[in-house]
């Protein structure tokens, strides 16, 4: 009687040793999920921030309305503020709490505003970097209006916060004849 082969064992035993390694290295944490989320939130505003004209950053769709210029600005205090109730060692930038508006920013030029934008996340992510899964989920002493959430429910409000003004911004854009660039074959 032939013994049986110990191919189809080995090769067995490759397989699944191959899938529990490259498993064990692309698992995901919930703390760089979150890293992740933020950065492309980040990536997403500074490219449509950067598509108005500079010379249109003062454009508003009625008098009543925030500028465009102003829509960023808010953004970059709303961010320095939310992510200041997490609690991180990060020292945080000075915002203005009583100027919802635009948090006490009053840069004017392009430049400067990207630039406060981009700050603004930075500081989020550096903030971000400062929590472990169990941090994250863990109650923060957030707005009033958000009761007392998560860490993690924080960072989420923050992200859905920017989508909404990226979603004015991109009227905004429209009003002015521009295609978003999400809107302009691939996100």
């Amino acid at each position: 009687m032939k013994t049986p082969s110990k191919i189809p064992l080995v090769i067995a035993i490759a397989v699944w040793t191959v899938f529990v390694t490259a498993t064990a290295t692309t698992a995901q944490t919930l703390s760089a999920e979150l890293v992740r989320d933020w950065q492309t939130m980040q990536e997403r505003m500074v490219r449509i921030a950067d598509a108005m004209p500079a010379d249109r950053f003062d454009y508003a769709s009625t008098p009543d309305q925030r500028t465009f210029s102003e829509q960023i600005l808010h953004i970059a205090g709303a961010n320095v503020m939310l992510l200041g109730f997490l609690g991180a060692q990060v020292s945080q930038p000075a915002i203005d709490l009583q100027d919802r508006k635009t948090f006490g920013y009053t840069a004017t030029s392009k430049p400067d505003v990207l630039q406060a934008l981009s700050a603004s996340f930075d500081y989020g992510e550096n903030t971000l970097q400062e929590f472990n899964d169990e941090d994250l989920l863990q109650a923060a002493s957030g707005p009033p209006f958000l009761g007392q959430p998560t860490r993690v429910r924080l960072v989420y409000f923050a992200i859905s916060h920017a989508w909404n003004i990226y979603g004015q911004m991109a009227v905004y854009l429209r009003l002015n004849d521009i295609v978003p660039p999400a809107s302009r074959g691939g996100v």
